[in-house]
């Protein structure tokens, strides 16, 4: 087999990748590991930022969106209580973000994907890389019981962070940075209508909470826990205890349906070495505070584009090399925001008094300073992709 751009991983980076290509003429095939099925049944957060809705727009797969999407204006931080606006438009010039699951515009993509006749081979197994320091690279994989392979002009690693293509690498090439932090989420759907009309990030002394949505019919709340919790410990009517207290909000109705998400953040540089780059997952792991994990997979595909399409234009390659770079400049600005988000709303297992103080004196200064409140808007919509 052969194609210009071989892509592993039919998630959003690698889905998002292959139609911003498709609509400049250069062909890729798409190497999933699992079923259609199994990569629609992820449940991920879809809080989008406006340049990934800008770039969905571009790419003409916002019409589901447009209908479906709940667009924010601001989310709401909750301490003692008490409840404080974060007035996007106001501090930002009009700039939202829009509340669309991740898992809908997985669908969306693919959709379109087929649509197009391109290709994308699930199932795929046993996948390895080979040949990245050459101009001919390739993938190896078994389909059906069947050895095949794949050469390409380059190979874009959208496989996660327990891929196959970051530890393609040469030893020595990649350094990590990595924080395990010491608590997750304790995820939970909700079959009612969301008690407000945006976020509500909560500190509370017991732990944070979260109180998002998926539509306008169901609510998706989190609640601190440990990173190795027991979901047996969480029946029904522990959760609603824990959520009304945090949250100050009764009156929900909970499915059982629970997940604990552990929390780190991640960083492998560089994103690319010979002809073999990463996105996505597979180059960076963010908490989820501050809802940056698909918006960087979104900027990863749009700055790495900008590069192949260069190249295959003029056949210069300098677009190209400087990829990880630019991509990484975003990156670092992400992964600081989403730790200030993440240790500003957290009760840490060994804090202290002290600790407590800090956080309550930062929230307080971003409720009364305008600045505080502007920077944290400006991060939380997003930064241009360039």
């Amino acid at each position: 087999m052969r194609t210009q751009v071989g892509i592993v991983g039919s998630g959003p980076a690698g889905l998002m990748l292959s139609h911003i290509l498709h609509r400049h003429g250069i062909e890729s095939v798409i190497l999933e590991q699992r079923s259609r099925d199994y990569v629609l049944g992820r449940i991920r957060a879809g809080v989008l930022e406006q340049a990934t809705v800008d770039l969905l727009v571009e790419l003409g797969l916002d019409s589901r969106m447009k209908r479906e999407g709940l667009i924010h204006t601001g989310i709401e931080l909750q301490l003692d209580g008490q409840r404080h606006r974060i007035d996007f438009d106001a501090l930002t010039g009009g700039r939202a973000v829009t509340v669309y699951g991740q898992t809908e515009i997985t669908r969306d993509m693919m959709d379109a994907r087929l649509a197009q006749g391109g290709q994308t081979i699930y199932e795929a197994e046993d996948v390895s890389v080979h040949g990245i320091e050459t101009s001919k690279p390739s993938l190896r994989f078994r389909h059906n019981g069947d050895s095949e392979e794949l050469q390409c002009d380059f190979i874009v690693g959208c496989d996660g962070f327990h891929g196959v293509c970051r530890p393609s690498f040469p030893a020595g090439v990649i350094q990590n940075f990595e924080r395990v932090y010491p608590y997750g989420w304790l995820g939970i759907l909700a079959n009612v209508a969301p008690s407000s009309e945006e976020l509500v990030y909560a500190y509370h002394d017991r732990g944070f909470a979260l109180l998002s949505m998926r539509s306008t019919q169901v609510s998706r709340l989190y609640i601190q826990v440990a990173p190795d919790e027991d979901l047996k410990q969480w029946p029904d009517d522990r959760v609603w205890d824990e959520l009304s207290i945090r949250l100050g909000t009764p009156g929900w109705t909970l499915r059982d349906e629970k997940s604990v998400t552990p929390m780190r953040s991640f960083v492998a540089e560089p994103m690319q070495h010979g002809r073999l780059f990463l996105a996505g997952d597979a180059a960076h792991i963010v908490p989820p505070t501050g809802a940056k994990g698909l918006n960087l997979a979104a900027s990863d595909v749009k700055l790495l584009s900008d590069g192949l399409i260069s190249f295959y234009a003029t056949g210069n390659s300098a677009v190209l090399d400087g990829y990880s770079r630019k991509a990484l400049e975003r990156v670092w600005r992400a992964e600081h925001f989403s730790w200030f988000m993440t240790s500003m709303l957290h009760r840490t297992p060994e804090g202290d008094a002290f600790e407590r103080k800090l956080q309550r004196s930062q929230l307080a200064y971003i409720f009364k300073s305008r600045a505080a409140a502007a920077s944290l808007a400006e991060n939380y919509v997003g930064l241009p992709f360039d």
